[in-house]
């Protein structure tokens, strides 16, 4: 049931069962994050392997220090600037948190979401959420009510509705080893908006296919059922040349190519629309009848950056051209 009654998917994440909750991001499938049965219930319905860990929402920033033992300084800095907001800080947890969703690491992912339906839900619970993305493991992430519905369907007891995400993309995931800042996903903050808040420069961390230290680090994720390529478009549709191909630019058309199979994410080459409407992009092509999808690397600055991990993560490992990400 899709709906925007928040009493209602209160009353089923504290009865154990699963709810779909907006975000500024993308949709999050959510569940009692101090449960281990509920939270059981996401792996099963995404079909996620349990050594992916999750991320934990929750209501305000006064509620952190119940659920992580320190807080660094930096961390500290950012949250203060960016939550609400697209940032997930990957600190030290207490026990207090379930191994199943840490995947038994001692550090947990966690977030103040943006979105006004989910603050009045994380308000009246006296929990936080476990909420990854409400697709299907290895999909791509949903960023409509109606997008959870047709991937996910009855195994999500409500659905709650707020909108197309604004975002599009999934958080920044920032650590602090060693109380320095280390992005291990690049996401709806930008590296430049980061370095701006903290004063210097800040890594990043490539992604782990077995291993992951933090959530959505895995190599292949986000990926459309139909073979997705990513590179110069003009060179590949060389390619396939007799084959019905989609396109998805960030503001080119192609004459050769059907007018209805091509996506162009901002006409004004704009970063943080085409962000906003990457995946529905990319659920748009994949739904066609197309035999291979292809797709330009984005500007290597601003959110440019984490959408070029989305696409890199999305296309086929065997065919995928170098690019600047």
């Amino acid at each position: 049931m899709i709906g925007t009654d928040v009493s209602q998917a209160a009353a089923l994440l504290r009865q154990g069962q699963l709810v779909a909750i907006p975000t500024e991001t993308v949709y999050g499938l959510a569940a009692n994050a101090l449960d281990v049965q509920a939270v059981s219930r996401i792996f099963e319905a995404k079909k996620r392997p349990s050594f992916d860990p999750l991320i934990v929402h929750i209501g305000a920033l006064a509620q952190l220090e119940t659920y992580v033992t320190q807080l660094p300084p930096l961390a500290l800095r950012l949250a203060e600037h960016f939550w609400p907001g697209p940032l997930t800080l990957l600190l030290d947890r207490r026990p207090l948190i379930p191994d199943l969703v840490t995947a038994g690491l001692p550090q947990v992912g966690i977030r103040l979401p943006a979105h006004p339906l989910t603050q009045q839900l994380l308000a009246t619970l006296d929990f936080p959420l476990a909420a990854p993305s409400a697709n299907p493991f290895g999909y791509i992430s949903p960023t409509t009510a109606q997008h959870v519905a047709q991937q996910l369907g009855e195994q999500v007891p409500y659905i709650l509705d707020g909108g197309p995400c604004q975002v599009g993309l999934e958080s920044t995931i920032v650590g602090f080893p060693e109380g320095r800042p280390l992005v291990y996903r690049l996401g709806g903050i930008a590296l430049e908006q980061l370095e701006a808040v903290i004063g210097e420069p800040v890594e990043r961390r490539a992604h782990s296919t077995s291993n992951p230290q933090a959530p959505g680090m895995l190599k292949s994720h986000y990926a459309p059922r139909i073979p997705f390529h990513v590179g110069e478009i003009d060179a590949l549709l060389e390619k396939f040349p007799h084959q019905n191909v989609g396109v998805l630019s960030l503001q080119t058309t192609y004459p050769s190519v059907n007018a209805a199979w091509q996506v162009q994410l901002s006409p004004t080459g704009h970063l943080p629309e085409a962000a906003g409407r990457l995946f529905a992009a990319m659920r748009h092509l994949d739904s066609l009848p197309l035999d291979v999808i292809v797709a330009e690397w984005m500007p290597e600055t601003g959110l440019g950056r984490a959408m070029n991990d989305r696409l890199r993560r999305a296309a086929v490992p065997d065919n995928l051209q170098t690019g600047e990400i």
